[in-house]
């Protein structure tokens, strides 16, 4: 088996062009939606556009890692960011993390066996196998909460 590519389908399917496991991706719930939709707010639930970001983070982060670069992230700064004031601010939201996601795949994809089983970043981090496996899960319950947060959204203006 191709490790690699088995992974890299994995984040594919959630964050790009999937149907099979929820009968959607991120980039299919996200696309469509303008930016007041991106950014409404639900009693204290995350906006879509918060959601977004976080994600987008995370696949940053973790790719700058996988290029060579220091592991930068923290998750305390997951959800900093400037507020979203226009149609054109949430479709470069959607853009950056549609860019980031597709070089994530790529690395991964690129990944050996032994890439896959070496320490990210520190021991106590694992390995790049679990910390990429960690990254398609957390992608999966945000596509819940996105689609949940569409549907109540879309409950409250009928």
């Amino acid at each position: 088996m191709e490790i690699a590519k088995t992974l890299a389908d994995s984040l594919s399917e959630v964050l790009l062009d999937g149907k099979w496991v929820t009968g959607t991706n991120i980039k299919d719930e996200i696309k469509d939606l303008d930016w007041k939709t991106a950014t409404a707010s639900i009693n204290s639930l995350n906006s879509i556009a918060d959601l977004t970001f976080h994600m987008d983070y995370y696949l940053a982060g973790v790719l700058q890692v996988f290029e060579g670069g220091e592991l930068e992230i923290r998750d305390k700064f997951s959800f900093d960011y400037q507020p979203i004031e226009s149609q054109k601010e949430w479709d470069q939201l959607i853009e950056k993390f549609c860019s980031d996601a597709e070089k994530f795949i790529k690395a991964v994809a690129n990944m050996s066996n032994e890439d896959l089983d070496k320490d990210f970043v520190k021991k106590e981090y694992r390995n790049y196998f679990r910390n990429i496996m960690l990254m398609s899960e957390h992608c999966y319950y945000h596509l819940g909460q996105i689609m949940l947060i569409k549907k109540i959204l879309r409950q409250q203006k009928a």
